[in-house]
């Protein structure tokens, strides 16, 4: 057998016995798999996960194309990052279901019924159709055409999902309210709040899987972008990371396995960059389901659709108004009791981050995004816990 045969067939089935490995959980959660009683399916399935990786480890020795190699492990990296996702919320589920069991039916229920919907799917393809459109449109920046499809598909993974979490907390808990269904789930027993913050739960989660599969587009969009408008001697190509350049170096070296390790490491090191701004996103899209949930235990569903617009714009608005209206006082007043009544949905912008020469120190940037999603937590609890007070003494029989 060749060297590079014999250095690639150890990688490549340790990379395809790790995305079984991740794959176990939700096919567990999907089939109704058992760890005790399928065990041995469950080893025949790790062993032709490696033959698999053997038979790419033949495959890939002949080939010598280096950017071939690294676009392959950057696949294979974020097909492994999709079933770490998925496991997450299984891992999600299993917990509320343990720990918190009426909440978490409750939730459960709300989650498959957001993602069921043709709504989910067809804003999730919309949303993923603009992105992947936004790479060929021609924007006349003069070389920032990058700078303006990051701000584009961040702002998509924040719009998409927010319109997703907020028409299905309006229809999903005043119908169940004011069509009396709500009645059968709290003679179970379960309690109001139990039923409340059920549905913020279940919504919230199908909106962050929204949020979890544009993010993974957002990614390839980017990195398309990047190699669309990439011209040879005029375009730079931005330099590896130490860490991944000290794990290739240290292992395998210039060769097919450490360009295959390499492209592994730079979908990460992609990952890494992205994760940051969909967090960000995420919190205002957590804020406006949480509103929107409180809301529908009074409002019908174009009366709160409409408010969760208004706060929407005015969130964006109020420190603007503020800021401009320094010589009209009862205006300032206005605007200053919008702005401490209203979240602050200036904050979860990341343009700011994004449209810079110089990126943000990653240490800076991840406490400003721990920071944030804080904040958006802070705020998700007043408002679920003014829901709940709106809620207590709502007739629902």
């Amino acid at each position: 057998m060749s060297t590079t045969f014999l250095q690639l067939a150890p990688l490549c089935m340790l990379l395809s016995i790790v995305q079984f490995i991740a794959a176990v959980p939700w096919l567990v959660a999907l089939w109704g798999i058992s760890l005790t009683k399928d065990l041995a399916a469950l080893a025949k399935g790790a062993g032709v996960a490696a033959v698999i990786g053997i038979a790419l480890a033949f495959f890939l020795q002949t080939s010598s194309e280096p950017g071939a190699i690294n676009l392959l492990g950057r696949f294979n990296a974020s097909l492994l990052t999709l079933q770490i996702g998925l496991d997450f919320f299984v891992l999600a589920y299993y917990c509320m279901l343990t720990f918190w069991p009426k909440g978490g039916a409750v939730a459960l229920a709300a989650f498959y019924e957001g993602i069921r919907q043709p709504m989910f799917w067809l804003l999730t393809f919309l949303g993923g159709l603009a992105m992947v459109v936004s790479i060929v449109i021609p924007y006349f920046t003069f070389g920032e055409d990058l700078k303006m499809v990051k701000e584009i598909t961040y702002a998509l993974t924040m719009i998409f999902p927010a319109i997703f979490g907020v028409i299905s907390a309006s229809i999903s808990v005043s119908e169940e309210i004011e069509g009396r269904t709500a009645v059968t789930l709290l003679s179970k027993p379960i309690s109001r709040r139990d039923f409340l913050f059920g549905k913020f739960a279940g919504l919230t989660l199908a909106g962050a899987f929204m949020t979890m599969l544009m993010g993974w587009v957002l990614i390839w969009v980017v990195l398309a972008k990047f190699n669309y408008d990439f011209q040879p001697g005029i375009t730079q190509l931005p330099p590896d990371p130490a860490w991944v350049n000290r794990m290739v170096e240290e292992t395998y070296g210039p060769t097919v396995a450490g360009d295959l390790l390499r492209g592994t490491g730079l979908w990460f090191r992609d990952l890494g960059e992205a994760l940051p701004g969909l967090i960000i996103g995420f919190g205002q899209v957590m804020t406006l389901i949480a509103v929107s949930v409180a809301l529908a235990t009074r409002l019908p569903m174009v009366v709160n659709l409409t408010m969760c617009m208004f706060i929407y714009f005015l969130g964006h608005l109020a420190p603007i108004l503020t800021a401009v209206s320094q010589d009209l006082r009862l205006v300032q007043f206005i605007a200053q009791l919008f702005e401490f009544l209203l979240p602050g949905l200036a904050n979860f912008d990341v343009s700011s981050a994004i449209v810079r020469d110089v990126p943000l120190d990653p240490e800076r940037y991840a406490l400003y995004t721990f920071n944030v999603f804080i904040y958006a937590t802070i705020y998700t609890s007043i408002a679920l816990l003014g829901g709940l007070i709106l809620f207590e003494d709502r007739d629902v029989a």
